[in-house]
């Protein structure tokens, strides 16, 4: 077992010390201490990884990649739009991984959700078969990723309003699967259950989320008076009207075309981009535009001469003769321009992309 990544560690660690503190319910029976924190904390670290992976995945031709240090501690202090996806893919990472777990049967007590089983879901099909339990796998979540956040500050509520929009996607992209009976098969009657998606697709859904982000507008006077009452009451009123399913953010996102040591921020100078290739989305085909030229940088080709061994020929007994074949790998990155600092020709900045 690698080590583990700081947000997981995070997450472990604040989660430990509630766990062997007091006992807890979860899905109808009672665990304690050691047990409970090391049965659960397997699939909270897989979770945890898978959700950083995502976020990775998600924004590999953006200029905010989802670097390393945007999900350590220093990283995850600030409440920007980026800050909120990680927020939101962890614990969607988490609630996922729990509710697989429990439907294969790999957690004690705990198994597939027949709640609904034999009851009428729709014209022409019933509940049954094995669905899988989102319910607990959002319980259990929370009583891990939820409980890191031990502020009443807006920052605090904002983590928890995003963790809660990344168990929401999970929810959102189940998918209903279904099976016919009937005489030759005439599909006369279907059985139904839910399923988990794939996870890259909750990780699309949180991506179109992320564009979509709301940033909170928070009565500053009323909380520098320092009156706790006053301190909640503006924070209820900039989440009226906003849905659990939604991101939120509190800061505007830092310019993350050019390096910033502080924040951790590597910028877009020396990054890779794809211009030509096959299967390549939109968004793909688009990356030198945006991560070169919209950061006032130049496209340049780098070419690589790679050789290895071709044509092996097996030779009785026992020999492998190979011959070297070259092949040229060409790469296109940012580059500064000739004569200045790299920056000098930037056409307007946009916002994170």
């Amino acid at each position: 077992m690698g080590p583990l990544h700081p947000l997981t560690a995070m997450v472990l660690s604040m989660c430990c010390h509630f766990q062997f503190a007091s006992a807890w319910v979860a899905s109808n029976f009672l665990m304690t201490g050691p047990k409970a924190y090391l049965i659960y904390a397997r699939s909270v670290r897989v979770g945890t990884q898978s959700g950083i992976e995502e976020c990775k995945q998600q924004f590999a031709w953006d200029k905010w990649n989802c670097p390393d240090s945007a999900t350590q501690l220093k990283g995850l202090k600030r409440a920007t739009r980026e800050t909120s996806f990680v927020h939101a893919i962890s614990a969607a990472g988490v609630m996922y991984t729990l509710t697989r777990n429990c439907s294969l049967g790999d957690l004690d007590n705990c198994g597939c959700d027949v709640s609904k089983n034999g009851k009428i879901g729709g014209r022409g099909w019933l509940w049954g078969g094995c669905s899988d339990n989102v319910d607990f796998g959002e319980r259990i979540s929370k009583q891990y990723v939820d409980k890191q956040e031990t502020g009443q500050d807006s920052r605090a509520a904002v983590n928890l309003h995003n963790n809660e929009a990344g168990r929401q996607a999970v929810k959102a992209t189940m998918k209903r699967i279904c099976r016919c009976h009937g005489m030759s098969e005439s599909c006369s009657v279907q059985t139904c259950w839910t399923q988990l998606s794939d996870f890259r697709e909750i990780g699309n859904y949180l991506k179109i989320k992320h564009s979509q982000a709301q940033k909170l507008d928070i009565d500053k006077k009323r909380m520098r008076a320092g009156n706790s009452a006053d301190n909640r009451g503006a924070i209820v009123d900039a989440f009226g009207g906003i849905a659990q399913t939604e991101l939120v953010y509190l800061e505007d996102s830092p310019d993350y075309c050019r390096k910033n040591t502080s924040l951790g921020l590597y910028g877009t100078e020396g990054r890779e981009c794809v211009q030509h290739g096959e299967g390549l989305t939109q968004w793909e085909r688009r990356s030198c535009r945006r991560l070169c030229h919209e950061c006032g940088l130049r496209v340049e080709e780098r070419r690589t001469e790679v050789v290895s061994s071709c044509n092996c020929k097996f030779h009785w007994c026992c020999k492998v003769n190979c011959d070297d074949c070259s092949q040229v790998i060409v790469k296109h990155v940012c580059a500064r321009r000739e004569g200045g600092d790299g920056h000098g020709f930037r056409r307007r900045y946009r916002g994170p992309k």
